[in-house]
């Protein structure tokens, strides 16, 4: 019986309800082979004994630095102290680097009955230090506001930006280089080569910045207030302004919101340097203050918070902490200058004080971002090669401690704290995470396989694509075969057979950049007892059939045992239609 589960606008996705296991022999791949294609099995994977164990590590990057700003970089596992929702936990991964060197490689996390033995750690200095751990690796998007920038702003830290990629960066990073124009448009795909972001950056000088539309905005609505006859009409003046500053920076707010969520899948320790004019903690709030400023008795100012952005803000680093995403925001404005000063802007009753108010509310979300992911903001400054260094030793100088928490994928928010056992010494790290569901990390892990250059696959999953087939509306049904090695599996014997459940997600990419949920469909696995020995050696081949467009497809697949807790994610390329 074939069930549909409907994916809106992109594909509609139908799983064969009963698939085979065929006999079709594992080949073991050469040494170029692609990973991902047909993994020997391992026939110790099969065994099952006992309970089994999910090991959920929790890993909090923490900056530690003296009263002068300068690196500590001699700290032990025993310097720290963790604690979650107020409440110690054990340290159960510690890892250090000091540059580019690992110091102390943290230890992995303790598998499952059913998985091969640990490989034996490496030996002591002075040996080669290894490289960098997959989940150490940086992932680094540059995020360019030009919605919320203005041209010349943008163009001067570009010029510092491009330096910072050429110098302190190296070959292992992922870079990505984004722009928000009223929409993200991503500029370079993920690349190791920063010759290709920069030229790029480089581009970007030529093309337009939007800030100075807000800038016009702003004077206009105070000039409205300057000139209007009642409270009534500055109100309606300072309410239109606001109410249009809100609709865009909800936006620019939902923008940032989608790059991250659209990093949870990727491994590695992910950073977002952004660069804006600011954004508006309370949209309008100098407006407002400038009505108060002339109509003593208004009362508007409480009008003010029907436009506070703070709470979407926290819900922007809470996502982020979740996603183990850290926030470098870049004030592009520098040295402000106070607008009512200057000859062509003044205004009677406008001073400084209300574009003091103006400057500070900018700035208050883009240093609430970095606080809060344990990141950096840089204000007030026209040279950004020195804070960027500052930066990179972010990049390139920190300790990851990894704990196991109690709880497992419980969707609930938890506060971190990490507090040293020397002192003198400053800190900085996440605020907390969300603990995700084993759901939504089969989702994230799905669409980063789907949208960035990311697999990961221990349980050596392949896909096979078959004959499409046109329909009369012009669309085509795609068959995809799920190969599941049988040996990686988790299976638990029972009287008559061995039983593996698993859960196979989907997601698809189309030539236009449409992109489906993802969908899920359990697979339950049975082998009877007799055919077992042999079965552990073959692929278990379940066919989805996707109702796609013609033209080039991005299929990505992930693979959850839910015995074994182990998780598989690749992606391919199918040209639909021929």
């Amino acid at each position: 019986m074939k069930r549909a589960l409907i994916v809106p606008s992109l594909l509609l996705l139908l799983a064969a309800g009963g698939a085979a296991a065929k006999a079709k022999p594992d080949a073991k791949p050469s040494p170029k082979a692609d990973p991902a294609k047909k993994a020997k099995a391992d026939d110790s994977s099969t065994s099952f004994a006992g309970e089994i164990v999910n090991v959920n590590v929790v890993n909090v990057d923490v900056y530690v630095t003296d009263k002068k700003g300068h690196r500590v970089t001699d700290l032990t596992k025993d310097d720290f102290s963790i604690f979650e929702d107020g409440r110690p936990v054990a340290i159960t991964n510690f890892y250090s680097i000091d540059g580019s060197r690992p110091t102390a490689p943290a230890p992995l996390p303790l598998p499952p009955p059913s998985a091969a033995p640990a490989a034996p750690a490496p030996p002591p200095e002075p040996v080669a230090a290894p490289g960098t751990p997959e989940d150490q690796r940086l992932v680094l998007i540059v995020y360019i506001d030009n919605f919320n920038l203005r041209p010349f702003d943008r163009n001067r830290v570009l010029r510092d930006l491009r330096v910072f990629l050429n110098t302190k960066l190296k070959r292992d990073d992922l870079i990505m280089l984004v722009s928000y124009d009223r929409s993200v448009h991503i500029r370079q795909p993920f690349t190791s080569d920063p010759s290709l972001v920069n030229r790029q950056l480089t581009d970007m000088e030529k093309i337009s910045a939007q800030g100075t539309h807000a800038d016009s905005d702003r004077r206009d609505a105070l000039k409205r207030i300057e000139d209007s006859q009642s409270p009534e009409e500055a109100l309606s003046a300072a309410h239109s302004y606001a109410e249009s500053q809100y609709n865009d920076l909800s936006f620019s707010i939902d923008a940032l919101r989608d790059i991250v969520n659209g990093l949870a899948g990727m491994p590695g320790r992910k950073a977002v340097i952004y660069v804006s004019n600011g954004l508006q903690m309370i949209v309008g709030q100098d407006v407002y203050y400038a009505v108060q400023n002339k109509y003593k008795d208004a009362g508007g100012l409480t009008d003010s918070f029907d436009f506070d952005t703070s709470t979407r803000f926290r819900e922007l680093t809470s996502t982020a902490n979740a996603n183990r995403v850290t926030f470098y925001t870049l004030d592009a404005g520098g040295l402000r200058s106070y607008e009512s000063t200057s000859a062509e802007n003044q205004l009677p009753g406008q001073g400084v004080f209300i574009d003091q108010i103006s400057i500070q509310n900018l700035q208050s979300s883009i240093q609430f971002m970095a606080e809060q992911t344990g990141g950096k903001a840089v204000i007030n400054t026209n040279d950004f090669l020195a804070p960027l260094e500052r930066i990179a030793e972010d990049f390139r100088s920190y300790y990851s401690l990894g704990y196991s928490p109690q709880h497992n994928g419980d969707g609930r928010y938890h506060e971190i704290k990490v507090k040293l056992n020397r002192k003198g010494l400053n800190i900085r790290h996440r605020a907390g995470y969300r603990d995700k569901t084993p759901d939504a990390q089969m989702n994230d892990g799905t669409l980063a396989a789907l949208n960035f250059p990311f697999q990961s696959n221990p349980l050596g999953l392949d896909l096979d694509f078959g004959a499409a087939q046109r329909r009369p509306d012009g669309f085509f049904l795609q068959p995809v075969e799920v190969k599941i090695p049988l040996g990686k599996l988790v299976m638990i014997p029972r009287e008559q057979d061995h039983e593996a459940s698993v859960r196979v997600f989907v997601a698809a990419l189309d030539g236009q950049g449409a992109t489906s949920e993802v969908q899920q469909t359990p697979v339950p696995i049975r082998i009877p007892n007799a055919d077992f020995t042999v079965a552990v050696g073959k692929f278990y081949t379940y066919t989805l059939t996707l109702l796609m467009r013609p033209g080039e497809q991005k299929v990505a697949v992930g693979l959850h045992d839910d015995v074994g807790n182990a998780s598989s994610f690749i992606a391919r390329t199918v040209r639909v239609g021929g």
